[in-house]
Formats: structure tokens, sequence, C-alpha cells
């Protein structure tokens, strides 16, 4: 059912609605709840929070329409409005344009165009709810993150996020547990998951402890983002300490955990990503950055961590840094000098 709030000091208005609409309402698809005016409507949704959208009018007592549309917008961002305004109200309309108003109808009322608009934001709706419930259902998601994390999940601050796709200055780290494979093949299922998952805790922790996130787990490599401040300096401090740490763990099914990491920093996208027909998108970043980073863990050895020239010239006086030399990586033109970071 599509719960529609009306908020209009006309009480006309209710009685054309529940006559026009009767049945849609009779087979339970709709369901009007009305207001006489901006504030009444901001208690409505209160005490309603399943509301699907609102169709509210510009002029009114107490709190006109585009105040109404002001505060929908700072506390429910998710939440489509379609405003009710006077013909060739052009000021109006434009105000609520930069309020955030998703369409507009006119006075009096076609009520032929309010069906199709009603369809057409009722659609809208349904395909931001239909990605964050992809998000939220991501099975490996909720397994690696506390239910702090799950609970942000959840609030309008996450679904006013996860809409947003930008260009970010970032640090992209791809640590990759070396010769894993071979363990796959000769150890029992339950021993090579039992195992994979204990040197991913390790991995995510040291991960965190910099501030850093888990874009995504790739077989047996992990994929994590570095933002903010010094956010290439963090992630170099988490290669370290994921390298010492796994590297201090006993030997187990007679294997010794190592890891070969590539880093890389700069400009590069980050969306919402994956298909909105399976269900399925990841919240991560792309681009030359991050293709380089993952090209730079499959020339790096056990127990290495390599960055680009690039990287190096930024962190050459923080870290102990070594040439490695020059590799032509894949879809690059020219071949690139790599450095090792050594401590």
């Amino acid at each position: 059912m599509t719960r529609i709030l009306v908020a209009d000091d006309e009480a006309d208005l209710e009685m054309l609605l529940k006559q026009k609409f009767r049945q849609k309402i009779r087979e339970q698809q709709y369901e009007f709840i009305f207001a006489s005016n901006g504030k009444d409507a901001l208690e409505k949704l209160s005490e309603t929070p399943d509301i699907d959208f609102v169709l509210s009018d510009i002029n009114m007592p107490e709190m006109d329409g585009l105040t109404l549309l002001g505060k929908i917008s700072e506390t429910h961002p998710l939440l489509k409005t379609v405003m009710v305004s006077a013909y060739g109200d052009m000021d109006n309309i434009r105000t609520a344009m930069n309020r955030g108003a998703f369409d507009f109808i006119t006075k009096p009322v076609n009520f032929d165009d309010l069906s199709l608009t009603i369809e057409k934001t009722i659609k809208h709706v349904g395909q931001i709810r239909d990605t964050i419930k992809a998000v939220k259902e991501n099975n490996i998601l909720k397994m690696y993150v506390d239910q702090n994390v799950l609970n942000f999940m959840g609030s309008r601050e996450f679904e006013t996020s996860i809409m947003a796709n930008e260009t970010i200055e970032a640090t992209v780290a791809f640590i990759d547990i070396c010769g894993f494979t071979a363990i796959s093949e000769k150890e029992k299922p339950d021993t090579v998951v039992e195992l994979l998952n204990l040197y991913f805790d390790v991995i995510v922790k040291e991960i965190i402890a910099q501030q850093g996130t888990v874009d995504k787990f790739m077989g047996d490599c992990v994929m994590a983002v570095f933002k903010g401040s010094y956010h290439l300096d963090r992630a170099i401090d988490a290669a370290l300490s994921i390298r010492n740490k796994l590297e201090m763990l006993p030997a187990k099914s007679s294997f010794l955990p190592k890891v070969a990491i590539g880093i890389n920093s700069g400009e590069m996208i980050s969306g919402n990503i994956g298909s909105t027909t399976l269900k399925r998108l990841d919240f991560t970043v792309i681009g030359d950055v991050v293709n380089t980073a993952q090209r730079l863990q499959t020339i790096a050895e056990d127990g290495q961590i390599v960055i680009s020239e690039s990287c190096f010239q930024k962190v050459s006086q923080s870290f102990n840094c070594k040439a490695v030399g020059d590799f032509n990586l894949k879809n690059k033109q020219a071949a690139i000098q790599v450095y090792e970071v050594l401590n």
C-alpha cells in the first residue's frame, strides 16, 4: 500500500481525492492521510513514519508549503514532495525547485495529471528503496561489520550518503594473502574458511584502526579505501601493521601467512555500482588509480608493500622506501617506477 500525506487547508480537496481514487482506496492500493497545514503535516509525519511521499499546497495557514518543504528536506531527505501551486505562480515554483520539490501540480487540479504524477512518484520512491534494500541485504557486509554500523545503515544519514556519486581524493590498498590457493586445494573446506576468516579479521582490525574502510573481499584479497587527512600515510601504516601482525601468527596447517600489498593514491569516482535488476549494488570506488593499485599488488612479492612513484614522492620523508624497478602494468603505455615500503 502507498501512503500519501496530503497537506492542504481546503476541505474540498480531501473529498475530491477520496472520490477520484475511491477504487484504489477500497482495494488498499492507496491510503491518504490529510493535514490542514504544514505544522499539522510534520506532526502526521512523526506519527506515521512509513509515508511514501507528500502532496502539499503552497499557501496554507500557520506553516506554508514552502516552509514545510524545507523542513522535510532537512529531516526526511529521501521523502519526495509534490507541490500544488496556482497556475503561473513562477516565483513559488522556482523556490520549491530550489528546496527539492520532486514535481508540481497546478490548481484547479487536473486529476488525470495527478494520477500520472502519483504513479511516477511511486515508481521513483520504489527505485530508491530497492537500492537501499540491496545494500542492507549484502550478506558479506553483515558478516564483517559490527551492530553500530548496521544501525547506521538504517538511518536517514546513510540513505542520504548512499545515493551520492562524487569524485574524491583517496588511497586504495589491495592486500592479498600469498599462497593461500595452495592451502584451499589440500585442506578441508572448514579449515580453509576458518583460516581465511582468521587472517581477514587481523587485516580488517588494522584497516579500521587507521580509519579505513573495507570496500570488498575478493577471494583471499581485501580491497580497502582510506579517505580524509593523510589518507596515504594511514594506508601505509595499516599495511605495515597488517604485515607485522600476520607474520607474528603461529603456523597453522604448516601455513605461514604473508601478504603482498599494492597501494595507490589519487582521484577516483565513488558511487553505488552494480545491477538494479539483480538488486545487488556496491558502494565502491573506480578509476585508473584503483586499477593501478590492483596491478601493483599483482607484482608485489611475498611480504612486499609496493607503491607508485607519485606516492613515493608524497611519503618519502615519512617512510623508508627503496626503488624496485620499472614495471609494465596492464593498460599502461609506459613503464612506471615502483617502490617498496620497508618500514
